[in-house]
């Protein structure tokens, strides 16, 4: 998912450490964020868990340093701190297990604040300074580009949870993501438009600044227009304009059946609220740069009735997905979306692959993640290919009542 976002605010610095029988994470001089999760304020050094951490030990200790980087401030930030809060329900229940080869897991979390720099210096800085044998992250493409080539110059194994750029692993042979790529999910939304809802033209309007929303633009139109279908106008934005009216009179006067809107939830709210006071009336579709509950904050009843590719739903009954669901609701007191999701799935696939490794790191850590397969995730049954992505299914939902509502699965062929 995701390319890069411009959010301002400070360079923040998050260390969680969870370990088998600690209490409650407690931060020095934290705020509370959005989600259930924490960061330090202010610029400086990180700022560490207090009140019973467990220190990272040497190698051959008794805790495995993990890294992650997110947006975790900035306007994205409910992507990243969904994400975190993921990666740390997953780890606590690991180290409760008794963690991976009798070792327990720490996390050492660095906020990019949705910037390409920041991202590439934080995976530095996990990688020399705090040397972290594995990272999570990021959910936006460009960012988990940046930092992915400081991980495979170093040869640190990373995990994309939710990078849908087919670029991200091509970065090289240490890249790994536990999401779907564009290509996939931008047939699977011209699959659904095209065979379920039988629309025949469709108006697209994307972010030109994202390697996300351009990428996932130009494999849905290849996809549709593969399936006899027309699309009437294409039409670009820049993401955090705030003035869409010039756009949309163009798509009005094309009489879209839908329009295929692959940007961030952010700017999506936006985008439906001035079409409909436009009297744009197109059935609104979307991918998962959709998915946060700021969508239907932002958005409110112009984002009614629409449609978007996601990794999951809550409402899936499958065994994994509900277990999940009923843990982090008791955890964080709110559904969980689908970077939550993905952000468990991650650290779980990536402590299952340390589990079958002969050593934490490097080259027989890539190794086992390579050879991945049938994992049973909450997102789905992941399998990595010989491209490091993982083959799973998509699901589709819509808005309704202001929530997203189940609606289709499209699995893999």
């Amino acid at each position: 998912m995701r390319s890069d976002t411009r959010a301002p605010g400070p360079w923040s610095v998050l260390f969680s450490t969870l370990a088998l029988g600690l209490g409650p994470l407690v931060l020095g001089g934290c705020d509370k964020m959005r989600g259930g999760s924490e960061t330090a304020k202010g610029p400086g050094p990180a700022s560490e868990a207090k009140g019973g951490e467990a220190k990272p030990d040497a190698p051959g200790g008794d805790t495995i340093l993990i890294g992650e980087f997110g947006s975790l401030t900035g306007s994205e930030a409910t992507f990243g701190q969904s994400t975190h809060n993921g990666i740390m329900l997953a780890v606590d229940e690991i180290n409760q297990a008794g963690g991976v080869k009798g070792k327990k897991l720490a996390v050492k979390t660095y906020d990019d604040q949705g910037k390409s720099q920041e991202a590439g210096t934080v995976v530095t800085r996990l990688i020399t300074e705090d040397k972290v044998v594995a990272i999570l992250g990021e959910v936006a493409s460009s960012l988990s580009l940046a930092g992915g080539r400081v991980a495979q110059q170093y040869g640190i194994p990373m995990i994309s949870p939710s990078s849908t750029n087919p670029q991200v692993t091509q970065i090289g042979d240490m890249i790994f993501r536990v999401c779907f790529i564009d290509p996939y999910q931008g047939f699977v939304m011209a699959k659904f438009t095209r065979e379920n809802l039988k629309f025949g033209k469709v108006a697209v309007l994307y972010d030109q600044a994202q390697a996300y929303s351009k990428g996932l633009k130009d494999d849905f139109i290849k996809s549709f227009k593969e399936m006899g279908g027309e699309i009437v106008s294409e039409q670009a934005y820049t993401g955090g304009d705030q003035d869409f009216s010039a756009q949309l009179t163009t798509i009005k006067g094309t009489s879209p059946e839908a329009i295929f809107l692959p940007g961030y939830y952010t700017d999506v709210g936006n985008v439906a609220l001035q079409a409909r006071k436009l009297g744009v009336n197109a059935t609104l579709l979307g991918g998962d740069g959709w998915d946060s509950a700021k969508l239907t904050e932002i958005g409110g009843a112009a984002i009614e009735g629409a449609y978007y590719s996601n990794h999951y739903s809550h409402e899936e009954q499958r065994p994994e997905v509900q277990a999940f669901v009923k843990k982090y609701q008791a955890k964080f007191s709110q559904v969980p979306d689908g970077l939550a999701a993905l952000g468990y799935d991650s650290a779980r696939l990536l402590a299952e692959a340390m589990g079958r490794s002969p050593s934490l790191g490097g080259k027989d850590l890539a190794a086992a993640l390579a050879a991945t397969r049938d994992f049973k995730g909450v997102t789905g049954v992941i399998s990595i290919d010989a491209e490091r992505n993982a083959k799973k299914p998509a699901v589709i939902l819509q808005v309704k009542g202001g929530k997203p509502t189940y609606s289709a699965t499209v699995a893999p062929n």
